[in-house]
C-alpha cells in the first residue's frame, strides 16, 4: 500500500477528536480478495424490482466503523440515487423507479437538477467499505462524520472547503471523481435512513490528500489553542 493508514487513521482521529472511526471506500473491478461480501438477508423487492441489503448505500457508512466489507450493486439497489451517485446505475435507468417518483412530487429535488448531481464516472464491480485503519487496500475515498467544531476545524485547514447538501452520497462521487475535498450538511433522506443525530455530518476526502490534511490541522492546532487560551482568559473579566 501507498500509505500506512493505520497510522493516518490514528492521527486523524486525535486531530480532530472523532467519535466515530474514519472510513476507507474503495472503488474496484471487481471483489478484492480476501474480503468478505456483506451478507446481510435482502427483502422482497418492490413493484419496481428495488431491494438491497440496506434502505440505501449510505447505511453502509455505519456498519463500516466496525468491519471490512466488499458490496456489488445489488446490495445498493434500495437507493436510486445511491445506485446513480456511485455509478452502478444510470438516470435512464433509474428514472422510472417509485422511490424517484416520490422525491419529485414532493419537490424534494426536480428533474432538470438530477442531471447535475455528481455521479462516479465508471460502473464499479465492487465498493469496499470499512474502518480506515484496517484497510486492506489502498481507498479511494475517506469519510469522516464530523460535528460543528470539527467541521470548523476542518474549514481552517482546508481553504475554500465545498459544502454540499442533497443528496448526501454524492461528496463521495466529488471525492473520487473531483479530486475535491467535500463536506456535507446531510439530507433528510440519507438521515433517516442512517441514524444520523441532528448535529452530524460528513466529510468527504480524496484518500491521496489525507495527509496533507492532518499536517494542516495539526500546524493550525498550535494557533486555535492559543486563540482559546485567549478566549477563557478574557472571559474571566465577565464572571
Amino acid at each position: 500500500m501507498t500509505e500506512n493508514w493505520t497510522d493516518l487513521s490514528a492521527r486523524l482521529r486525535k486531530a480532530l477528536s472523532l467519535a466515530a472511526p474514519p472510513i476507507a471506500i474503495t472503488f474496484s473491478d471487481a471483489t478484492p480478495a480476501g474480503v468478505a461480501a456483506f451478507d446481510a438477508p435482502m427483502p422482497a423487492p418492490l413493484a419496481d424490482g428495488r431491494t438491497g441489503r440496506v434502505p440505501a448505500g449510505c447505511v453502509f457508512w455505519n456498519h463500516a466503523t466496525e468491519s471490512t466489507f466488499s458490496t456489488v450493486k445489488a446490495d445498493h439497489g434500495n437507493c436510486s440515487v445511491g445506485s446513480l451517485t456511485h455509478g452502478f446505475a444510470t438516470l435512464d435507468e433509474v428514472a422510472g423507479n417509485s422511490d424517484v417518483a416520490a422525491l419529485l412530487e414532493t419537490g424534494w429535488v426536480t428533474m432538470d437538477v438530477v442531471p447535475q448531481i455528481p455521479v462516479v464516472s465508471e460502473k464499479p464491480g465492487a465498493v469496499t467499505y470499512g474502518p480506515l485503519a484496517e484497510t486492506p487496500i489502498d481507498p479511494n475515498v475517506v469519510l469522516l462524520r464530523v460535528n460543528g467544531k470539527q467541521m470548523m476545524v476542518l474549514s481552517d485547514a482546508v481553504p475554500g472547503l465545498r459544502i454540499e447538501g442533497k443528496p448526501q452520497c454524492h461528496i463521495v462521487a466529488i471525492a473520487k471523481e473531483q479530486n475535491e475535498i467535500a463536506a456535507s450538511v446531510g439530507c433528510a433522506l440519507s438521515r433517516v435512513r442512517t441514524g444520523m443525530p441532528a448535529t452530524e455530518m460528513t466529510c468527504a476526502i480524496p484518500a491521496t490528500k489525507v495527509a496533507q490534511v492532518i499536517d494542516a490541522i495539526e500546524t493550525n492546532a498550535v494557533a486555535d489553542a492559543a486563540v482559546a487560551r485567549y478566549a477563557g482568559e478574557d472571559a474571566l473579566r465577565f464572571a
